[in-house]
């Protein structure tokens, strides 16, 4: 009798009889793959009925945690990492996933905490070589290539590590499903899978996930969900600034951030660093700001550039910032500074590679769009922080203290504040401002 079959989307897990080309609940087009329809598992007599328990009862000390020995991983997991968490860390391709994770491992074992990492994309002499690489201890890393999760589940009840790495649950599979490797079921489920042998036997379970090109976990989105905490490790091609930051943590903010270089020694974390090169000759088009990234600040160089467009519609480009802020900017710049830009070609772009989401950084850049608009210098030893509204107004930020204090001591001599929140630092300028427009006639419009 031939076996059933299904079409499952690939992007959102929804289930079809038939092949559509396009998805009707996500929306994506060519996302149907057919798959083996799974027949449902008949309920087992023999499970333990489900304990029920009062809050009461419950001890008052909060989760166990451990030291992974890199600081802003501790810092980015909320003080460290938890005992039978499921972490996932996703992030593009090459940005350094593999090399993030087998330096957790060294740095554990070097703690005497027994791991154990499964590659399924690279064989074990593949990551004793990138260990050697790394200057790691191999004595303190046990590696498996093994696949199938089943043998992994096996493998690690028997071996009995503290920490499991699983690199990748796209390319591991269940041999219990018929379906290929990264498939939504087999991800859903190896997912599941991995959640239970972290509860039940206390092992912490790191899963790496690869990224769709909407820089989204590929994969259905339940993964997201049964899991405790999910990072996403970014960065620019080009570039050796990583930023690691938590959209999901459950024993922790999901506000703080690590900031790694990428070497030749691997990811070597960043105490403090800045973007900007004070040295340099002063130019149109280019503005400082210290931008928050977590609980710390990090001085960031923002860059304008405005071209005339003969055409209709003239083209606009953010690089490393918030597209939907950009175009309000410029329509505040237009409406309520009288900056004339409706035809002409605006690009902005963050310097290092580096993407901010912090709306600290909207004086810097309503300078720099300005300065580039009309020709005139901004000086290099000038910082500006606040956030602009929809009517012009330079409204306060979070830190502004902890954000001066940072450009002081990157060389910077002069800030542009909201007015009403601007603190006195020693041997620094303090210039606050009530709007946009203010500020521009400041500056030289």
């Amino acid at each position: 009798m031939r076996q059933k079959t299904h079409f499952v989307c690939q992007a959102c897990g929804y289930v079809s009889l038939k092949w559509m080309g396009r998805c009707p609940s996500c929306g994506e087009w060519n996302t149907m793959v057919e798959e083996f329809a799974e027949k449902p598992k008949s309920g087992s007599g023999s499970r333990k009925p489900a304990r029920v328990e009062r809050l009461s009862d419950l001890p008052p000390e909060g989760e166990e945690r451990f030291e992974s020995g890199i600081q802003d991983l501790d810092r980015v997991l909320g003080g460290g990492i938890v005992k039978g968490s499921l972490i996932l860390l996703g992030g593009d391709p090459g940005v350094g996933k593999s090399t993030l994770l087998i330096e957790v491992a060294g740095s554990l074992g070097k703690r005497a905490v027994k791991t154990l990492y499964v590659s399924a994309e690279e064989s074990p002499r593949q990551l004793a070589m990138r260990a050697r690489r790394l200057g790691l201890g191999l004595d303190s890393i046990n590696v498996s290539g093994e696949v199938v999760v089943e043998e992994i589940i096996r493998a690690a009840e028997d071996f009995g590590p503290q920490v499991l790495f699983v690199d990748s649950v796209q390319t591991v599979f269940m041999e219990a499903l018929s379906s290929s490797p990264g498939s939504v079921s087999q991800v859903r489920e190896t997912g599941g899978v991995f959640l239970r042998l972290a509860k039940e036997k206390g092992i912490t379970v790191f899963l790496v996930g690869h990224v769709t090109k909407e820089g989204i976990i590929a994969g259905p989105r339940t993964l997201e969900h049964m899991v405790d905490v999910v990072l996403y490790l970014e960065g620019e091609k080009g570039h050796t600034l990583r930023v690691l930051r938590s959209p999901k943590n459950r024993f922790g903010p999901t506000d703080e951030t690590g900031l790694f270089e990428m070497t030749e020694k691997g990811l070597i974390p960043v105490s403090s660093m800045s973007l900007v090169d004070l040295s340099a000759p002063p130019v149109p088009g280019v503005a400082a700001a210290p931008v928050m990234e977590g609980a710390r600040p990090l001085m960031v160089e923002l860059q304008a550039l405005v071209s005339f467009n003969p055409f209709p519609i003239p083209t606009r480009r953010a690089t490393g910032y918030d597209y939907s802020r950009f175009a309000m900017l410029l329509a505040v710049l237009e409406k309520r500074a009288g900056v004339r830009i409706r035809n002409q070609d605006v690009y902005v772009n963050v310097a290092g590679g580096l993407r901010i989401y912090d709306p600290g950084a909207d004086l810097a850049l309503a300078a720099a769009i300005s300065s580039a608009n009309n020709g005139f210098s901004i000086d290099r030893a000038s910082v500006f922080v606040g956030e602009i509204g929809l009517v012009g107004e330079v409204r306060p930020v979070r830190g502004l203290r902890q954000r001066l204090l940072e450009a002081k001591r990157s060389g910077f001599r002069t800030a542009f504040v909201p007015k009403g929140d601007s603190p006195e630092i020693r041997n620094m300028e303090i210039n606050p401002v009530a709007s946009v427009g203010e500020l521009l006639e400041i500056i030289g419009r």
